[in-house]
């Protein structure tokens, strides 16, 4: 009684933490703030050149923009690393509420190289991504069909076009940025606090009429002594090998009523909360039925058979027994592969960890996007130490099969999944270096991936084993025949291919609104920050999982098959199978993507996703329908 009591507990405090989740300012956004006062400098600083097209990032130096004196690269954690993150110092300085009109950074000529590179980015839409006091860069656009405005993170390097009365297509150069600057100040000490980041680029041929002089050059096209600013790309500065290009820019500083607390809510309520809240309510749909299922199954069908045979008294009657009763002799005797599936269960019970850790993390607000590479940096961490939890339980479940060589299962769980996502990860790496992307693991990271699995995932998967061991084995409710019984052919429903296809549907079905927006946010380079929802979907996947197994298992057992371990496994875990099938399906209707090695990265990617989510589902499954089991054969009296 006490297992559903908790279940409701747990849903009652998901429902409380998804609708905190969205609220403004609960995020504790992991930075101080910063407050400057009139005058103070502020560093810009530039990350990565992203575009959707390719999911291949560039440093912001691989194009030939203006540079600072000296390139200083920012201390980046393991999870802006892994993400491709490459913050840099940047030539852009501003003043605090000072500001500046038609300021020059500096004149460049391009040669073929670098116009063939400007072309290619320019052609696969990369955009400049920079940031200001922890803030990105962003683009306001207005939206047609609401007055409101929507915001674009990034500014596209460049633009194609074509000049009037000219069909061919030219390549033109955003070297003019309109930057803004919002901040909110305070009344009694006139600090100030960022609030915002915004630019608008331009693309101008800009022209001079005196010699060069460095940045106090007299441009004609842009002086603020003749009140002269860029305001539109009419004259644009095209990108040809050979032809100059000068960079400037505006900065222009906005009061806000925006608090600093606040400051992100700009780029965390892109999405609309009413479609998260579909999503929501279908999973509780499905949830709700296959609920009633369960019900039905425990509270009739279940109580009605323990009652019927435990009131069998004569050997005739006995013998006359029929349903998941007759097999008790059969149930638990030890599964084909018995090893690898301790080794998947312990695996998935360290996805559980990781998992139900972070997501705790991330619904209070440690994990917020200020923080990046935080969650990421989180996962694996959480995952490495979560190995004590995989060797204990594989251990627990191998000595309950008879199994006596501990270090053999500890080994195989210590190296199947983390080798198998190595190997895939290490040669998408190595496609990445191919193309010379920022997106390329550097060797150290390299290693100190290598560090944390082999000098703390490893030992704790070995320590986790060790305790496992020492302890008693479980011993099943009811004792196991020496001869297996045969099992009578079945219907073709009960067909095992066909039940485990079945089983999937609904767990998927479950997330998959949700799933959505995780591909957007990753593949689309947008913000997710809806953890509350999050974890509340994560919830129901776990009801969902146990009940459609505990559901198919009944039936298989009523059927005589007690053949139910790896099935209980697969039914669940073949959720998998759809999620993969969703993100094909993804990348053929939202994704732009045209290059191989992109394509390769997307379905690689994903297909690793696809397995640690069948680790999961699949873990998760096996559990309910082990306790099932138990349960139902320890309450019936066997001669």
């Amino acid at each position: 009684m006490r297992a559903p009591a908790m279940l409701r507990c747990a849903a009652a405090l998901a429902v409380l933490l998804a609708v905190a989740a969205p609220a403004a300012g609960f995020y504790l956004p992991g930075v101080a703030p910063s407050d400057f006062a009139k005058g103070d400098p502020l560093q810009v600083k530039v990350n990565k050149l992203t575009s959707i097209k390719t999911q291949l990032p560039y440093t912001y130096y691989s194009l030939p923009f203006c540079k600072p004196a000296t390139i200083v690269d920012s201390a980046e954690n393991l999870g802006e690393v892994l993400r491709g993150d490459r913050i840099e110092n940047s030539p852009y300085v501003f003043q605090m509420r000072e500001p500046k009109m038609c300021q020059i950074v500096c004149k460049a000529t391009i040669d073929e190289k670098a116009a063939k590179e400007l072309k290619e980015k320019i052609e696969d839409e990369y955009r400049v991504n920079m940031i200001l006091d922890n803030l990105p860069l962003v683009v306001p656009i207005a939206r047609q069909d609401k007055n409101s405005i929507a915001y674009q993170g990034g500014y596209h390097v460049g633009a194609k076009g074509q000049y009037a009365g000219s069909k061919d297509e030219k390549y033109f150069i955003h070297n003019h940025l309109s930057f803004t600057v919002k901040y909110h100040r305070d009344d009694v000490s006139e600090l100030s606090r960022i609030v915002g980041f915004e630019v608008h680029p331009y693309s101008v041929k800009h022209q001079f009429d005196d010699k060069w002089n460095g940045a106090d050059t007299r441009l004609s096209t842009c002086d603020p002594h003749a009140s002269k600013f860029v305001t539109n790309s009419d004259s644009p500065q095209e990108v040809e090998a050979g032809k100059e290009i000068i960079f400037t820019y505006d900065v222009r500083f906005e009061d806000s009523e925006i608090k600093w607390a606040s400051r992100w809510d700009t780029y965390l309520l892109m999405t609309d909360d009413q479609i998260h809240w579909f999503s929501i309510v279908n999973s509780l749909m499905i949830v709700l039925f296959l609920s009633g299922m369960v019900a039905m199954i425990m509270l009739r069908t279940l109580y009605r058979d323990i009652s019927r045979y435990n009131q069998l008294e004569t050997q005739e009657e006995a013998q006359e027994e029929t349903g998941w009763k007759l097999v008790h002799g059969d149930v638990f005797r030890p599964p084909t592969n018995s090893d690898l599936l301790c080794v998947y269960v312990g695996t998935g019970v360290q996805f559980f960890g990781m998992l139900l850790v972070t997501m705790i993390f991330a619904v209070l607000g440690f994990l917020s996007p200020s923080n990046r590479g935080g969650l990421m940096t989180a996962m694996l961490l959480v995952w490495v130490l979560m190995g004590l939890l995989a060797g204990y339980t594989s251990s627990r479940l191998y000595k309950m099969f008879k199994g006596s060589e501990w270090k053999k299962i500890t080994l195989q769980t210590a190296f199947l999944f983390p080798g198998v996502a190595f190997v895939i990860f290490f040669i998408l790496n190595a496609l990445i270096w191919g193309e010379k992307s920022s997106g390329a693991v550097p060797f150290t990271t390299m290693f100190a991936l290598v560090l944390l699995w082999f000098g703390i995932s490893v030992p704790l998967v070995f320590v986790g084993s060790y305790l496992g061991f020492k302890k008693p084995a479980m011993e099943p409710p009811v004792k196991t025949n020496k001869i297996p019984r045969q099992i009578p052919e079945q219907a073709w429903y009960m067909n095992p291919i066909f039940t485990i296809l079945i089983g999937g549907i609904l767990p998927f079905g479950a997330v998959f609104i949700e799933l959505f927006f995780i591909l957007t946010s990753i593949w689309l380079h947008q913000f997710y920050y809806i953890f509350g929802f999050l974890f509340l979907v994560f919830v129901i996947l776990i009801i969902t999982c146990a009940e459609i197994t505990i559901v198919l298992c009944y039936f298989q057992l009523c059927s005589e098959d007690y053949m139910w371990w790896w099935r209980s496994y697969l039914t669940s875990g073949s959720s998998a199978l759809y999620l993969f099938l969703y993100a094909a399906f993804y990348f053929f209707t939202k994704l732009q993507i045209t290059k191989v090695v992109s394509g390769i990265l997307y379905f690689g990617y994903m297909l690793l996703a696809s397995y640690a989510f069948f680790v999961l589902t699949g873990t998760i499954g096996f559990c309910a329908c082990f306790w099932f089991t138990r349960l139902i054969y320890s309450s019936v009296k066997i001669d």
